[in-house]
């Protein structure tokens, strides 16, 4: 993995709920905790970040405020189906995009689509709802919606084995369907401390805008370090 590769310390499942200015840093608030960082770059969905408690409502310009405000993202529920290691699926294919379904969009045989068989574990299977059915139904019962969505995968893919265990995902927010105007990459809220936002809600809506958008951060921080190592000059 190339960011193990870095030897940078990776922390995942950390709720943030806040963001203080302390003086030269910020103070990042989260559930159970807090802590200090020199920079910040925001990657969550841009209504997440218009939630964020603490100085950054303060900080965004007006211009700002009315272009992030202005984002729209697409909601849709996924499904992850995982099965025995003996089972071989009746179908060749990867990747399915449905046509014919009031509710599946996409399926796919995820160890297929990464091209990687990891030995003794099963084949595992994704799917996504369109995003009409997940505007509809995004506040309805998790357990309603599961079985709504696996009734009709049976019915596209009758002879599919029993799984040993099944994850429902909520997407709230999916894909961006309006980005920030100009597709500027990123978005600098504060120089110092620095304070970034980033994600394919500054480009556009695919693995190419995100690959962009993480580019321009980089570029971004990086510029901003030269500049404070040479005033420390």
């Amino acid at each position: 993995n190339c960011l193990f590769a870095t030897g940078a310390d990776l922390y995942l499942e950390y709720h943030v709920t806040g963001l203080h200015r302390c003086g030269a840093s910020w103070k990042v608030e989260r559930k159970g905790g807090s802590e200090k960082f020199d920079a910040v770059v925001l990657t969550i969905p841009v209504p997440q970040i218009l939630q964020l408690q603490g100085d950054l409502g303060t900080l965004l310009s007006v211009q700002q405020r009315e272009q992030l405000e202005g984002v729209r993202f697409s909601s849709r529920f996924a499904i992850a189906l995982f099965f025995s290691p003996d089972v071989v699926f009746s179908f060749s294919w990867g990747a399915r995009y449905v046509t014919d379904s009031h509710c599946i969009r996409y399926i796919a045989v995820d160890n297929k689509k990464r091209s990687s068989d990891a030995p003794g574990l099963g084949p595992s299977l994704v799917v996504h709802t369109s995003v009409p059915f997940g505007l509809a139904h995004l506040e309805n019962d998790k357990d309603a919606i599961q079985s709504v969505i696996l009734q009709e995968l049976h019915r596209l893919l009758p002879d599919l084995p029993q799984p040993v265990s099944i994850k429902f995902q909520k997407w709230r927010y999916s894909q961006v369907l309006t980005s920030v105007p100009n597709c500027p990459g990123h978005m600098t809220i504060l120089e110092q401390p620095l304070l970034i936002c980033g994600g394919d809600a500054f480009t556009h809506s695919n693995f190419d805008g995100c690959v962009e958008s993480a580019l321009s951060v980089c570029k971004a921080l990086q510029l901003s370090l030269d500049v404070q190592q040479n005033i420390c000059l």
